[in-house]
């Protein structure tokens, strides 16, 4: 008797791909998204009967109607994008014709040394260990939330950024200031990490193969996340109990709350700190070679954006009204 396997339905499909090529979960998540939005739009047709019009109205719709930004716009197409190329493995020359939407040039937010110490003096505790982090380091929030025990090198002063934007590790430094409270942060996260232990969980996600390669990996101290949830939860996609790292939300809205109780009027973010981190040190007269490696840019021109906010309003020119005699 034979049986009939059904193949995975289409969304099954598209998280098995992106799974084998190692993508983020948010990856997998933004991505089925777009591509249940774009069958939706067309009344639950399947994307083979799909073709360069209707991709081409989605994205349409979705700056007209929708009024979404270009980033966002840019999302949905390599999402669309992945669904034709890699998941129905369909060569299709029209869509890499498909115009990209630009998004505008803008200068980033800096603060001040003053508007930086204003915010941390609003936060407290881990909020404020990593915030200071951030400033102190130029790290990204995932970067930061994402560390592991055996990234910090206390001796060297360095910290090990691993898998950082275009899967790039690089190193950065540690701030002199922040090794006491860190240190006494991750005391307790030991403590915290030993309950888990003899509760029967302790286990932490592990990067790709490396949980096969080492399978009791994921209990050792050394892998465990500095910055760890404050409860288990149950990850999406092995089912498994596991603390998982702080969630980039909590230190969005910490920060918005902080910037707010600061008084200040800028539209600070937590990465408005590291916009502020590279622009500081330029100011201190370190080269932009330097600043370019412990940014983790590929380019030196991604990095020389910063060298415009240090300008004056109008590129340093002074206005003729603050020569006048009064």
């Amino acid at each position: 008797m034979h049986t009939s396997i059904e193949p995975p339905k289409l969304l099954d499909q598209v998280r098995g791909k992106i799974r084998l090529k190692h993508y983020s979960i948010r990856t997998e998540q933004a991505y089925t998204d777009w591509i249940k939005r774009y069958i939706l739009h067309f009344n639950k047709r399947h994307p083979k009967d799909l073709g360069a019009n209707e991709v081409e109205q989605f994205l349409t719709y979705l700056a007209v109607q929708g009024r979404v930004s270009a980033s966002t716009q840019n999302q949905a197409k390599s999402a669309l994008l992945f669904l034709y190329k890699e998941v129905l493995g369909e060569a299709l020359p029209w869509l890499d014709d498909i115009e990209q939407a630009k998004a505008p040039k803008r200068l980033p937010m800096v603060l001040t040394k003053q508007e930086v110490q204003a915010i941390l003096m609003q936060l407290n505790g881990t909020h404020h260990l990593i915030v200071s982090l951030l400033y102190g380091t130029g790290m990204r929030i995932l970067e930061c939330l994402r560390l592991r025990v055996k990234d910090i090198d206390f001796a060297r002063k360095e910290i090990l950024i691993r898998d950082g934007k275009g899967y790039k590790d690089r190193v950065t430094m540690l701030p002199a200031s922040l090794i006491a409270p860190l240190k006494a942060h991750m005391g307790k996260v030991k403590t915290l990490h030993d309950a888990d232990l003899a509760s029967g969980y302790g286990a932490v996600y592990m990067p790709q193969a490396l949980g096969k390669k080492y399978p009791y990996a994921a209990r050792d101290w050394a892998w465990q996340y500095v910055f760890p949830s404050g409860k288990l939860s149950v990850d999406p996609r092995s089912s498994e109990t596991r603390r998982h790292h702080v969630q980039d939300q909590a230190i969005q809205r910490a920060v918005r709350q902080a910037v707010v109780n600061a008084g200040m009027t800028k539209p600070a973010t937590p990465h408005t700190l590291r916009h502020s981190f590279a622009t500081h040190l330029l100011e201190g007269g370190y080269d932009i070679r330097t600043v370019q490696e412990l940014l983790g840019h590929s380019d030196v021109a991604t990095t020389m954006i910063y060298t415009h906010v240090l300008n004056r309003g109008g590129h340093g020119v002074a206005s003729p009204l603050d020569t006048i005699e009064r």
